[in-house]
C-alpha cells in the first residue's frame, strides 16, 4: 500500500509517497480503505516541524501524517461485532490518515450515515470538534450572546459560525470581502473584512472571541471584547502571547487543544444530517500530490477543507 511519510522536518517537499507493506490486524482492530483524509493546518504545522505535534512525533520519525478520515471496512479482527465489512466510517485519528490502508481500534471511528457524503464525512471531524470545544467547552458560550469569529471563512471558522448560530448566539464574523456571502449564508449575522481596521474598531463589543489566527491578529482584535469578556486562541505557537494581551485587559482567556470524543463527533454528526451544519470542501488532491494540498492550507486563505483522496 502508498502512504505520505515525512521523514524529517522542513517544507511541503518533505512528504514522500512510499510503498509500504500492510499492518497486520490485532484481533480488536478494523482495516479502512481510505477514501478521503483531511488536511488541516496542523498537519503541515507538524511537517514543518512547528508546536506541539512535532514535539509528539519528533522521536517516530518516519511518520505518517491525517488526524481524520473517511473510509470502508476491507477486514475485522476477530472481536469485532460492531461491524461489518463494506461500512463506511470517519473519524479521528492519532495520525497515518495519509495512507492507502490503515489499521485502528474498531471502536476509534464511527459510522457514517447513510444521507451522508464521503466528502462531507471526512472534512468534518477535526474542525467540528475544534470549533465546538472552543465555542462551548472553552469559551461558555450562551444563547443570546454575540462571538466575534476570526478566519471565519476557514476550516474551523466556517463551522464555527453555523455552530455558534445553532446555539443562538449572534454571530460576528472576520474575513476577506470574497467570503462574505457564502457566510452570510452559513448564517453569520455581522461580516466584516478583517483588513477594515476603522470598521472593525468601530464593531460592537462582543460577549467572546474565538481567535483563530493568532499572532498579532488575535491581540489587534482584544478591544473589541466587551470588559470581563472571554477570549479562546486556538493556534498554539502564539497562544501565550495572545493570552498575556487579553489578561493585561482584564479579559478572561485560554488556549486549547482538541481533545478526541466520539459523543461530540456524533451529535456534530447529526446536525450534518439534519442539514443544521455544512462541511465546504474546496479542494481535494489525489494522494500523490499531498505536497500541493500542504502548500495550499499554508496560503491561509483556503475556505473550508481541503482532502486528500484515496
Amino acid at each position: 500500500m502508498k502512504q505520505l511519510m515525512i521523514k524529517r522536518f522542513g517544507d511541503a517537499s518533505q512528504l514522500e509517497l512510499v510503498e509500504q507493506e500492510a499492518p497486520c490486524l490485532a484481533t480488536n482492530e478494523i482495516r479502512v480503505q481510505m477514501h478521503f483524509a483531511g488536511v488541516n493546518p496542523v498537519d503541515a504545522k507538524t511537517r514543518a516541524g512547528l508546536g506541539w505535534g512535532a514535539e509528539a512525533i519528533k522521536d517516530q520519525l518516519p511518520w505518517t501524517p491525517g488526524l481524520e478520515v473517511m473510509g470502508t471496512v476491507l477486514e475485522l479482527g476477530a472481536e469485532v461485532s460492531i461491524y461489518q465489512e463494506g461500512d463506511r466510517v470517519f473519524g479521528l485519528l492519532a495520525g497515518g490518515g495519509y495512507s492507502e490502508q490503515l489499521v485502528v481500534p474498531a471502536n476509534a471511528l464511527l459510522r457514517v450515515p447513510s444521507a451522508v457524503s464521503d466528502e462531507t464525512a471526512a472534512g468534518l471531524s477535526l474542525a467540528g470538534i475544534t470549533a465546538w470545544q472552543a465555542l462551548t467547552e472553552h469559551g461558555c458560550l450562551k444563547a443570546g450572546e454575540r462571538v466575534l469569529i476570526s478566519a471565519a471563512a476557514g476550516g474551523v471558522g466556517h463551522l464555527a459560525v453555523q455552530i455558534a448560530k445553532n446555539l443562538g448566539a449572534t454571530v460576528v464574523a472576520l474575513a476577506s470581502s470574497y467570503n462574505h456571502e457564502f457566510l452570510r449564508n452559513l448564517g453569520a449575522d455581522e461580516v466584516l473584512d478583517y483588513r477594515e481596521q476603522e470598521q472593525v474598531s468601530q464593531l460592537e463589543s462582543v460577549d467572546l472571541f474565538i481567535d483563530l489566527v493568532g499572532g498579532n491578529s488575535g491581540k489587534s482584535l482584544l478591544t473589541n471584547v466587551k470588559e470581563q469578556g472571554r477570549v479562546v486562541t486556538v493556534p498554539t505557537n502564539t497562544a501565550d502571547d495572545v493570552i498575556n494581551a487579553a489578561l493585561a485587559k482584564g479579559l478572561s482567556a485560554t488556549g486549547m487543544l482538541k481533545h478526541n470524543d466520539n459523543q461530540q463527533l456524533a451529535n456534530l454528526m447529526q446536525a450534518v444530517v439534519e442539514q443544521k451544519l455544512r462541511v465546504e470542501i474546496s479542494h481535494v488532491y489525489p494522494l500523490a500530490e499531498g505536497e500541493l494540498a500542504h502548500r495550499q492550507i499554508e496560503t491561509g486563505h483556503t475556505r473550508g477543507k481541503v482532502l486528500l483522496q484515496g
